[in-house]
């Protein structure tokens, strides 16, 4: 990974991870784009890119965060079925499920899904004062949501988006408590890959992997302002759309390449 790849590839990252159009399928595709050896060290740096937009969103929300114990009892019931799940399908989703073709045709789906979902929340409104007071069942049921976004290219971000308007709160509402949820899950996630990765690395390596993290950090913060403005005035359907021609064009790229 060069210097200019790693920009790029934190840019990416930071952009979308808090977006509903995969910031892992993003990363993937433009890993195979550029020619990315996925590697030990790719791989680690992408965990770290990945800390450094969580970090954002951890002082961001840091308000949230200390107001009381509420909101974390209910990200914890959210929280339980990804951690089950993604124990237990660790190996097999980073062996079978990490390929351009699958994180295709995940974009196309939950594109449509998005589409689809973005017409039941045009005037949705919510009972709910706070996103703190939603019920543990709800959250628990964001948190099996959530488990779809295992799979590369559905979205961690959709998936919960979704999985919050299905329990009733209403965009903005689905909007932060996957903003919220995104806390210890990603942090967990990072945990758990780094703890299977090597972590020895050279001077040059150190340097893209602080940079990256910075990136993604900075790049993380605008978006997910930019996010919260865009979707409380025109909703989820440009982005089902973004990922259904994202989609499609990638397939016929890598057909394309295949034929060449």
């Amino acid at each position: 990974m060069t210097l200019f790849q790693s920009i790029i590839i934190a840019i990416i990252e930071g952009l979308t991870e808090f977006l509903p159009i995969s910031s892992t399928g993003h990363m993937i595709l433009a890993s195979a784009a550029m020619g990315i050896h996925d590697d030990e060290f790719v791989k680690t740096f992408e965990v770290f890119i990945q800390l450094g937009a969580i970090l954002a969103i951890a002082l961001m929300y840091i308000k949230r965060f200390f107001r009381g114990l509420k909101i974390y009892y209910k990200l914890l019931a959210a929280f339980i079925p990804t951690a089950i799940v993604g124990l237990l399908a660790y190996d097999f989703i980073k062996g079978y499920l990490f390929n351009p073709v699958v994180v295709s045709v995940s974009l196309i789906l939950g594109g449509v899904i998005l589409i689809l979902i973005d017409k039941k929340v045009v005037n949705q409104t919510s009972d709910l004062a706070e996103v703190e007071d939603i019920s543990y069942r709800s959250a628990f049921f964001i948190g099996l949501f959530q488990c779809l976004s295992m799979v590369p290219g559905t979205s961690r971000a959709a998936a919960t988006i979704i999985g919050g308007v299905f329990n009733g709160l209403d965009k903005k509402q689905a909007t932060e408590f996957s903003f919220l949820l995104a806390v210890p899950t990603m942090m967990a996630a990072g945990g758990y890959d780094l703890l299977k990765s090597e972590l020895t690395f050279t001077q040059e390596q150190i340097i893209l992997l602080a940079l990256g993290s910075g990136i993604a950090f900075i790049s993380a913060w605008f978006a997910v302002k930019l996010f919260l403005k865009f979707v409380s005035n025109h909703g989820f359907t440009a982005f089902g759309w973004y990922r259904i021609v994202l989609g499609i064009l990638f397939l016929i790229f890598m057909w394309g390449t295949d034929l060449g």
